[in-house]
């Protein structure tokens, strides 16, 4: 993929090559039905959970917000465990949750976002509120289902990719994000990704808060030694090449095999893999939300 979003300023255009992760193999299609979100509900898809945070921070408003939040009680490096679990819940009600709990979930995620904005004369003006850089979110968590579902089923083709695009609106009309708002084809979605990436642009503190990230510096230091080579080699190769560039993360071509073996492997194993093991994660983080809304719980 090389089409390239036009820049008025003249420098050279960001392609897709740069700004997606390419995804060896074709497409194995399960069943005749066309593929949709949901099918990447799939407990691999956790595991570009990392790169998918640190591609949303390098867009600076979603990154000093993140990084600057004054809402300690759903602050990653503060309560890492509660923000997976918001996150993943909010993931579940976008994709499998009714009218009713999306609203419900969209005002109680709107309690917390109403806290996030920049002071006075701070460097990078942001506001969680703000429906474009939501928009650049559920862009980000579009990839990251779109890159996870790819590397373990192969690559869509064209009309496979819209199908599955079709049912994304989701991840952002559940929150301000406008059906108008999200672009309505596949190809739609590819030139504002890449008009989008032109903004992406990480300094200093976004890169350091990324680098507590990836080195788990927010959990336990015995599960740093378990996980933590992994997770860098997961996140590092789930990053496009011009968000390592921005992020300052090394990445090579033994590495790209690496990666591109290891989800080889991960998608044959896959498919012995009954469906209900796979996504029950999700499941049960929806089933959560619909326990405490039963229950009149918080929902964050």
């Amino acid at each position: 993929m090389t089409r390239a979003a036009a820049q008025p300023s003249g420098e050279p255009a960001l392609t897709l090559d740069q700004t997606r992760i390419p995804i060896p193999g074709v497409h194995r299609p399960d069943g005749k039905r066309s593929p949709k979100l949901e099918d990447a509900l799939d407990f691999w898809q956790f595991s570009g959970a990392a790169a998918n945070v640190a591609m949303q921070m390098a867009r600076p408003g979603v990154g000093h917000g993140v990084a600057d939040s004054k809402v300690e009680s759903g602050a990653l490096m503060v309560h890492p465990w509660k923000r997976l679990r918001t996150t993943s819940s909010y993931l579940a009600v976008a994709i499998l949750g009714t009218p009713e709990e999306k609203a419900a979930f969209r005002d109680a995620v709107n309690v917390a976002h109403r806290q996030v904005k920049s002071e006075p004369g701070a460097p990078v003006a942001y506001n969680a509120f703000d429906r474009n850089l939501q928009l650049w979110v559920a862009a980000c968590l579009y990839v990251g289902f779109e890159d996870s579902y790819q590397l373990l089923n192969g690559k869509m083709n064209p009309e496979q990719a819209q199908a599955f695009y079709s049912t994304a609106a989701p991840l952002g009309t559940t929150l301000q994000v406008t059906a108008e708002m999200w672009p309505r084809t596949r190809a739609d979605f590819d030139e504002y990704w890449l008009r989008a990436c032109e903004q992406v642009a990480a300094d200093e503190k976004v890169r350091a808060f990324v680098d507590d990230l990836l080195h788990l510096r927010m959990i336990h230091w015995s599960l740093r030694i378990v996980f933590g080579g992994l997770l860098r080699f997961l996140t590092a190769g789930y990053l496009p090449p011009y968000f390592r560039e921005q992020l300052g993360v090394q990445w090579s071509a033994a590495d790209q095999r690496r990666f591109e073996h290891l989800f080889r492997f991960v998608g044959f194993v896959n498919r012995f893999i009954p469906r209900f093991v796979r996504d029950a994660g999700t499941r049960s983080m929806m089933a959560d939300v619909r326990r405490r809304m039963r229950r009149h719980r918080q929902l964050l």
